[in-house]
């Protein structure tokens, strides 16, 4: 790639107290997904030993679809408007999005130029950026309200007896995802406990923010790739699921994971039939419930 590969050290520390539930409750409101056209089946290759994880569209309904950084449509715009007064900041949410955007674009830029092929923002710098704040703790609460706005969530069903099945079942679980700092936090706000707590191993949670590097890039599946081979897990062993052809299967599949397509939500599915990547790629399993997984498990 010719760059150095690190990981930023990010610490959680003080996130939660600082992003407390009751201050965004009213941003999460119960979601349903959306049924697709796809059915239920496959089969595994080999017993697998451990299961990676994308998150939005996966573990949680993602209202945008992916954790967005997209446009925001009319009833969020005045959402938005409504958060920029709260913080005091007398700018049109115009003028706020359009520099939002053009920061995001410059960090793409900066670490394209450094070799990365899918790079990713740390949104913190973003936002402290745009925003011209010096309080890091109102940096990220607003960064929490800003995505909460533009994406909201809710747990996928059968997400918490799905969890529980790997845990009594001993299975290795670690994620593999396009993420900020925020994106873990989404355990704490609905499931009361931290993904180290719930089983998540916590060598095995690759975020892409802590690296700067975004899927499809192959980078965070070849890490997860040698920590278990350290451990004696085989490629074969292992199976990622996600909900998009090309920056879940294509990446896991490449280095010899098993791949399972969640299609449980139409907003979050994305097939990717037009990229010729994706063209001869097919998954082991496609699950349409997070409940189909458990009778995987050994």
């Amino acid at each position: 790639m010719g760059f150095e590969f690190c990981d930023l050290g990010f610490k959680r520390k003080g996130l939660i107290s600082m992003t407390k539930k009751s201050t965004i409750d009213h941003y999460l409101v119960p979601l349903s997904p959306q049924p697709t056209d796809l059915q239920a089946r496959g089969e595994l290759r080999a017993n697998i030993a451990c299961i990676l994880f994308d998150i939005y569209g996966t573990l949680f309904i993602s209202g945008s679809g992916d954790i967005s950084l997209g446009r925001l449509h009319s009833p969020a715009h005045d959402r938005l408007k409504r958060l920029l007064a709260k913080y005091a900041i007398s700018r049109s949410p115009r003028s706020v999005l359009s520099d939002f955007y053009s920061s995001i674009e410059a960090g793409h830029k900066r670490l394209r130029d450094k070799g990365i092929d899918h790079p990713e923002v740390i949104i913190e710098q973003i936002w402290r950026q745009v925003l011209k704040f010096e309080d890091m703790t109102a940096i990220r609460q607003f960064a929490v309200e800003f995505e909460l706005i533009a994406n909201p969530v809710w747990t996928m069903p059968n997400l918490e007896p799905m969890l529980s099945a790997c845990r009594q079942k001993k299975m290795a679980m670690g994620i593999i995802s396009n993420a900020q700092f925020y994106t873990p936090l989404l355990f704490d706000w609905f499931l009361n406990g931290k993904p180290e707590s719930l089983g998540f191993d916590p060598d095995l949670l690759l975020y892409s923010y802590r690296y700067e590097v975004a899927k499809p890039s192959p980078i965070l599946f070849a890490r997860a790739a040698a920590k278990l081979s350290s451990r004696g897990i085989a490629p074969i062993s292992v199976l990622y699921i996600g909900n998009d052809m090309l920056n879940d299967m294509y990446p896991a599949n490449g280095v010899g994971f098993q791949t399972a397509l969640f299609a449980g939500d139409r907003r979050s599915l994305r097939l990717r039939a037009d990229d010729p990547r994706c063209a001869e790629l097919s998954p082991d399993l496609v699950l349409t419930d997070l409940s189909q997984l458990i009778g995987y498990l050994q």
